[in-house]
């Protein structure tokens, strides 16, 4: 049985889908931007929309009843590939040892133009 995950620590969601969903003890996020979701701003520059949107992920990861250190598998998406260092040194501040497994796609254009966005599988 699926269950939905919902958090108004997080950015809402801006389409037909979930924040998150918990299937057999996995949840799956949707993709989180840098919005900050008490004021709906999106602050300026990679290095604080990275830590906006780590933040935002942990919060709905939290709200599932995990944490990201339970995380096995990120997807992020870059507008910018010369962005990477400095969101890998952020990346760094929020996963740890063992890391999770990574994918890394620049992409031609995000929600709301944002720099990043980011995906994740984690455990219960």
């Amino acid at each position: 049985m699926k269950q939905v995950i919902s958090t108004d620590k997080a950015p809402a969601a801006i389409g037909p889908y979930s924040q998150a969903i918990e299937v057999n003890g996995c949840v799956y996020t949707s993709g989180v931007i840098p919005v900050n979701p008490a004021t709906g701003e999106i602050p300026a520059g990679v290095e604080a929309q990275a830590r906006q949107a780590f933040s935002n992920l942990s919060n709905l990861l939290e709200a599932a009843g995990t944490s990201m250190a339970q995380a096995v598998k990120t997807t992020v998406f870059i507008k910018e590939m010369n962005d990477f260092g400095k969101i890998n040194e952020i990346y760094a501040e929020y996963f740890t040892k063992p890391y999770p497994a990574r994918s890394c796609v620049e992409v031609a254009r995000l929600p709301k133009d944002v720099l990043l966005e980011i995906e994740v599988i984690a455990l219960k």
